[in-house]
Order: structure tokens, then C-alpha cells, then sequence
């Protein structure tokens, strides 16, 4: 067996290597430093980040190579969602940076579970095989299971990462399950030989559409579209803030790639099937996302429903490629570039959101409620126009980078004949849109309880306000992102 050992190309896979090397660096230098020099792992964890940006961009060639058995990929999709991985670990981060050192919760073993998640993310991007994006998964699913409960002297945080950990267990089950019927079906784990099977029609129809679902069902649960939302408002609410915004971030990102690797890639050829199951999902995620957020008074809790709606209009743009069997090449990357973008916004959105949140909390007091707002514009009239930017371009108002992300998957919606169902979102999303201008009214319109100058280290007012003028300046010029989307779909599919 040594004879037929073929040693692999590790150059594509030089971030992977990279991050895995400075994560138990991290570990042992956390070690050497001691609790007095907790800046320490922090640095070295950014320097890890900053570092993979360079190793990525340094091998982009926008060559599809393969490697590690034809289990490991580096196309130009990897490395683009890669990219904005890194860059949103790294917002989130800055943000977290004062939040956790208030709280003693800046261990090493944070910065060294945030970049074992980080690595299992690259993992499920690049994966190529049933089994690499199965252990990318795992590696990151621990990793975030640990985070939400780092803080163990709380117990609404031990309580979230318990709930997160049965469901995600359940969810990886059948996640694992629908993968096995897949290899019963075409008889390889290679995403790859997946397809050529389907296309050939060699393999039993009926296992492979069961094996389908069961995976449809854990993309489902790592997206948190409905009926596979229940962890998300408990997690997000029940997280330390910061962890929470690491959470409805970057592993975005590895599911986006997760449902492309495995859907697009590997199922195209059950297209029709799957994208009527996604439809379903996306209708009611959006439908409940708006509806139940709008009884919420705690803001976490608010932007996890939120969170579910986003996924539900994420979705939709992966339903609108195939009509009626009929597949145009067009049709096909502006669909699924519309979802890369939403993603994209998504991210943006979501870390300014729970940036704010952690801007106006403080040691013994956590702004998780929409009354943490109030007035906020009579304290810092710039940060509440950061937020007031925020809110409306989750609303989808125009004209923020979130009105153009639903503009472009409404547009891919219609162009594949759901004309009715585009219509049914737009209500709900005029629904949805109350509790976001509900928070800019207690922003704008009421006193604040608190009066106190906000307290917040230049690091975290520097990335709040850049964040903010990415949502204004990407809404006014949505294309900069959009040709970056479709480029990288048209040079990897």
C-alpha cells in the first residue's frame, strides 16, 4: 500500500496549514504568558488572520486545483469565501476585543477555539469529499459548542450551549445519515463522482432523493431556516455578545459553501427537487422570522429572528435557477450570485448590529434590550446614525446594501416564475420592517435612562463607523460586491 501512496499537494491547502499551525501556537504562548499578558494570543491571533489573507490571496490563481485524494479543492470560490471569513472573524474580534477582557473571558483557549472554528470553516469551503466537509463541520460545530459556553460561570450561557449541542448533534446525525444513502446510491464520497452518477441516472432514484433530504436537512440546521430554527433565539440570547456575533457571522459563510459544495456541485441533477424543499423553508423562515420578532423586547433575541428570515431570503435565491427543468447558464450564476451577495450583506449587517450592542454594554451590564437604546442619539448622535443605517438596510430600505440584496433575489425570484411568492415576501418583509424602525424610534424619540458618555476604545469606534459606511457605500454602489459574486460563480461552476 506505501508502494501506490501518492504524497499530495499541500500548497492549496497553505491557509489550512497556516491557521492550524498558529492555533496551537496560540495555545502554548498563552501558556508561557500567563494571565498578566492576555494580549499575548490576542495579537498572535490576529497576526494568524492577517496572515492567512496574505497565503490566500498569494495562491488565488483562479485555477480549480484539486488535491489530498480529490478531497480537498482551491477553486476561486474557496477563496473568495475564504476571504471574507477571515475578514469577518477579524471585525469580530475588534468588536469582542473590550466586551471579553471586561468580563475575563479573553483566555487563550478563545482565541484558540475561535481559530479552530475559523479552520473548520475553511475546511467545509474548500471540501470536496462527503468526508472532508463532514469533519470541516465537526471541527467547527465543537468549536462554536465551546465558545457559547465559555463563559461557565453563567448559567443562561451553559444552557444555550447544551440546547446548541443536542440539536447540533441531532442535526449532524442526519446530516451524516443522508450522506451514507448518497454513497449507497453512486458509490463514492467524491462530490464530484456524485454528480457524473446522478447525471448518468445509474443509481436508485428513491435512495438518493431520501439521501437528499436528510442532507437538506442539515444544511438546514446550520443556516437556521425554519423547521430547524429552534436553537437560534435560545443560543443568541443566552451567548456572551460577543460570541453571539461571531456566531451569526462567519459560519454563514461555510454554510453558503456547504449548500453550494453539496447542492449545486454535487445534486444539480436533483435540482428541481431540492430547490422545491428549499422554497418551502425560505417562505416560512421569512414568514416567522418577521412575525415571532416582532414580540421580542430583548434585541438578541430580536436579531436571532431576524437571523432566520436573512437565511430565508438567502434561500430563495438558491430555488431560482432551475425552471421547469430547464437550465440557463445565466439564469444559473445570477442566482446563485444573488445568495452569495445576500450572504455577504448579511454578515456586514449582523456585525455592526451586534457591535452596537456590545458599544453600550459594560462591565455588570449587558445592553441586550431594546430599552438599551433609548435616547441613544442624545449620547452619541453619530453611533445612532451607524444603527439607524443598520436597521434600514436589514429592513431593505434604500438605499443600504440590504435593500439591494433582497432587490437582486426578489429580481432572480421573478425571473423564475414565482412571481406570487416574491409578492408574499415583500408583505412580509413590510411586516418585519416594524421592529426595525422600532429601534431607531427609541433611538430618535425617547429619553434615555442612561445618560452616561459612552465608553469605547478607538479600535471599536474605528471598525463600528467603517462597518457602517460599508452598508451606506456598498447600497450606493451594490455592484463592487455583485461582479466580485459573479465572477467568482462563472470562473467556479
Amino acid at each position: 500500500m506505501l508502494e501506490n501512496f501518492v504524497t499530495p499537494d499541500f500548497y492549496p491547502a497553505a491557509a489550512e496549514l497556516f491557521i492550524a499551525a498558529m492555533a496551537l501556537i496560540v495555545l502554548v504562548a498563552d501558556l508561557i504568558a500567563g494571565t498578566n499578558r492576555r494580549w499575548v494570543p490576542a495579537l498572535l491571533t490576529m497576526v494568524a488572520l492577517v496572515g492567512a489573507i496574505v497565503v490566500t490571496a498569494a495562491t488565488a490563481d483562479g485555477q480549480t486545483v484539486q488535491t489530498f485524494s480529490r478531497m480537498f479543492v482551491d477553486d476561486l470560490l474557496a477563496d473568495f469565501l475564504k476571504l471574507m471569513t477571515y475578514l469577518a472573524v477579524i471585525m469580530a474580534l475588534v468588536y469582542s476585543r473590550r466586551y471579553m477582557a471586561d468580563r475575563k473571558l479573553d483566555s487563550g483557549e478563545y482565541y484558540m477555539l475561535v481559530l479552530f472554528a475559523t479552520l473548520g470553516m475553511m475546511v467545509m469551503i474548500s471540501a470536496s469529499s462527503l468526508v472532508t466537509l463532514y469533519i470541516g463541520l465537526e471541527l467547527m460545530s465543537l468549536s462554536l459548542y465551546g465558545l457559547v459556553a465559555i463563559d461557565r460561570d453563567s448559567k443562561k450561557a451553559t444552557e444555550a450551549a447544551m440546547k446548541y449541542f443536542v440539536l447540533g448533534a441531532l442535526a449532524s446525525g442526519l446530516l451524516l445519515y443522508g450522506m451514507s444513502m448518497l454513497y449507497g446510491a453512486t458509490g463514492t464520497l467524491e462530490i464530484g463522482g456524485i454528480a457524473q452518477a446522478l447525471y448518468q441516472g445509474n443509481v436508485p432514484k428513491t435512495i438518493a432523493v431520501f439521501g437528499l433530504v436528510f442532507t437538506v436537512a442539515g444544511i438546514a440546521f446550520k443556516l437556521g431556516v425554519v423547521p430547524f430554527h429552534m436553537w437560534v433565539p435560545d443560543v443568541y440570547q443566552g451567548a456572551p455578545t460577543a460570541i453571539t456575533l461571531f456566531l451569526a457571522t462567519a459560519p454563514k459563510f461555510a454554510a453558503f459553501a456547504m449548500a453550494m459544495r453539496l447542492l449545486v456541485y454535487g445534486m444539480f441533477s436533483l435540482a428541481e427537487e431540492w430547490q422545491h424543499m428549499l422554497l418551502i423553508m425560505a417562505v416560512l423562515s421569512i414568514a416567522l422570522g418577521n412575525l415571532a420578532a416582532i414580540a421580542q423586547t430583548n434585541i438578541k433575541r430580536m436579531l436571532a429572528y431576524s437571523a432566520i428570515s436573512h437565511m430565508g431570503f438567502m434561500l430563495l435565491g438558491l430555488t431560482s435557477a432551475v425552471v421547469g427543468g430547464q437550465v440557463e447558464p445565466f439564469a444559473v450564476v445570477n442566482a446563485y450570485s444573488s445568495a452569495m451577495y445576500y450572504v455577504v450583506a448579511y454578515v456586514l449587517m449582523s456585525a455592526a448590529a451586534f457591535g452596537m450592542v456590545m458599544l453600550l454594554s459594560r462591565p455588570g451590564y449587558e445592553a441586550d434590550t431594546l430599552d438599551a437604546f433609548k435616547g441613544l442619539n442624545q449620547r452619541s448622535p453619530w453611533f445612532a446614525a451607524v444603527m439607524l443605517m443598520v436597521m434600514f438596510s436589514m429592513a431593505g430600505i434604500p438605499f443600504f446594501i440590504g435593500f439591494f440584496a433582497k432587490f437582486s433575489v426578489l429580481l432572480a425570484l421573478i425571473k423564475a416564475g414565482y412571481t406570487s411568492i416574491a409578492v408574499i415576501v415583500v408583505l412580509f418583509s413590510l411586516v418585519g420592517a416594524f421592529y426595525y424602525l422600532r429601534v431607531v424610534k427609541l433611538m430618535y424619540f425617547d429619553k434615555p435612562d442612561d445618560t452616561s458618555p459612552i465608553q469605547a476604545g478607538v479600535d471599536m469606534r474605528a471598525m463600528l463607523t467603517i462597518n457602517g459606511l460599508m452598508i451606506a457605500f456598498f447600497g450606493l454602489f451594490p455592484d463592487a460586491i455583485m461582479v466580485l459574486c459573479t465572477t467568482t460563480l462563472m470562473r467556479s461552476l
